[in-house]
């Protein structure tokens, strides 16, 4: 499918958000960031894989064997959401009330996660402005598959090699995300234009060509660091080192895909409305940690510059003009219900029932500006209408 350039689409698109009524100061108060709440979520999350790479180390170095791959899959587990999820709130600049914390963090575990933050900055920005309307949003194309499949599973519950589950800008499994770092390394876009990944990260370099160089740039310092940790492995005989920093990323990527693929999965696209083409859940206390309280998906597209641990709180004041969230097992159900259907009737999408107390249509709002703000996430080329 052939698509306009992205700056034509700045210029022609435009969606007319609905966004729940909220009481007057409420999103002032809840896009207050915090420092304290900021350590609690990033450094904390820090702290699991720093206590989890320990085990790993510690069992490897006494050869115990199963507790060693326990503990590594543990470590995987947590360390999967360094890539796309944490990096994602840190990038909205909304974690840290100061700012070079959040960059800290942000550059940190993008680091450790093999996560170009400099592409995903533009394709995000997209992704928020013109949520699932593909002229501009191409990070999440609908349908989307939420497959059980064996071998998928087996990937995810080990050693994820190759895929690219749910999101256009990911760069996929170990073996993928090394060719396609090499290729971003020196400037080549991937080559395949039926891919829709290859298309979309194309249409944002030719957008952004200055993200495109700082992203080029970043491939490089994440071929350096980890060829660094793999070269300080073979000197020293300690090839665990790859495994807790380099490789854990792809070990054990179960939960980050059965709580991210929810997300838009089976919606609506084309649509004005975040609470038709956006999925919230709730989740246990350290699934919902792990995952950077996303659970709280419309919550968030709504009002993105407020912070996720405030996300619960604004959902308890907007509940009645909302769907009920799903559980975690509820969204898969209904996600695998939807799919079959779409197997037999492509155009069907599934339209979320809204409670009777929900509103349609409303007034302006004083707080146009909070409402609107996607934080500090666009680059210097899309600030403009930010």
């Amino acid at each position: 499918m052939a698509y306009k350039e992205l700056s034509e689409v700045r210029k022609t698109l435009r969606v007319d958000w609905y966004r729940c009524p909220t009481r007057p100061g409420l999103l002032r108060e809840l896009s207050r960031r915090s420092d304290a709440q900021g350590w609690f979520q990033a450094g904390g999350h820090l702290a699991l894989f720093i206590i989890t790479g320990s085990l790993a180390f510690y069992f490897w170095s006494q050869e115990f064997w199963l507790a060693f791959l326990l503990a590594l899959f543990c470590h995987g587990t947590v360390t999967t959401f360094f890539r796309g999820v944490a990096p994602h709130e840190l990038g909205h600049g909304t974690v840290f009330k100061t700012k070079w914390l959040n960059k800290f963090f942000l550059y940190l575990f993008s680091l450790i996660g093999w996560w170009d933050h400099f592409d995903y900055a533009s394709s995000h920005t997209y992704h928020h402005r013109y949520t699932l309307h593909p002229e501009g949003d191409r990070e999440v194309l609908l349908p989307i598959e939420p497959s059980l499949a064996s071998t998928f599973m087996l990937q995810l519950f080990t050693v994820n090699l190759l895929t690219r589950p749910g999101r256009t800008i990911s760069r996929g499994g170990l073996i993928s995300t090394l060719i396609l770092t090499a290729m971003a390394a020196v400037g080549v876009d991937p080559s395949s234009e039926e891919m829709p990944a290859s298309e979309w990260v194309k249409a944002l370099h030719l957008d952004q060509p200055e993200e495109h160089h700082n992203s080029i740039l970043w491939s490089r310092i994440l071929l350096l660091f980890h060829g660094a940790i793999l070269v300080i492995a073979i000197i020293t005989g300690l090839w665990v080192l790859p495994l807790i920093f380099s490789v854990s990323v792809f070990i054990g990527n179960w939960l980050s895909y059965f709580v991210g693929l929810p997300q838009h999965c089976g919606l609506r696209d084309h649509t004005t409305d975040f609470r038709k083409n956006t999925r919230s859940m709730k989740l246990n206390p350290l699934f919902d940690f792990l995952y950077w309280r996303m659970g709280w998906h419309i919550e968030h597209h709504m009002f993105a510059g407020v912070p996720c641990y405030n996300l619960a709180k604004l959902h308890r004041e907007v509940a009645h003009d909302m769907p009920a969230p799903r559980t975690l097992i509820g969204a898969w159900k209904e996600m695998r219900a939807v799919w079959r259907r779409q197997e037999s009737d492509p155009d069907y999408q599934y339209d979320t029932p809204l409670p009777a107390t929900a509103k349609h249509a409303r007034d302006d709002s004083p707080e146009a500006q909070l409402e609107t703000s996607i934080g500090e996430l666009a680059p210097a080329g899309l600030q403009e209408r930010a």
